[in-house]
């Protein structure tokens, strides 16, 4: 039990460094930074971070593709893990 709540904190903390990540890709700190830094601090540390950051003109993003691929595997793992918790996966 405790380990699925462990598990399930990391993942909560990853999807949410991914959105913070995903409005940091607006500004100047890119979305890498934004999500590192939320990472290593917390979601808020990363979003205080991305919020003093400057704005890039409207329409520019700083992301590449990566943030599909993390955004996509978070969403698969967290699935995973819910369905696991339900009992559906052996």
């Amino acid at each position: 039990m405790v380990f699925s709540l462990v598990l399930f904190g990391l993942l909560s903390g990853s999807l949410l460094a991914v959105l913070v990540g995903i409005f940091g890709a607006g500004r100047k700190i890119g979305f890498g930074w934004a999500f590192i830094l939320s990472l290593l601090l917390t979601p808020l540390g990363g979003l205080i971070c991305a919020l003093i950051s400057d704005p890039l003109p409207t329409g520019e993003r700083r992301w590449g593709c990566i943030a599909y691929l993390i955004m996509i595997g978070a969403i698969v793992t967290l699935v995973l893990f819910i369905l696991t918790l339900l009992g559906t996966i052996v």
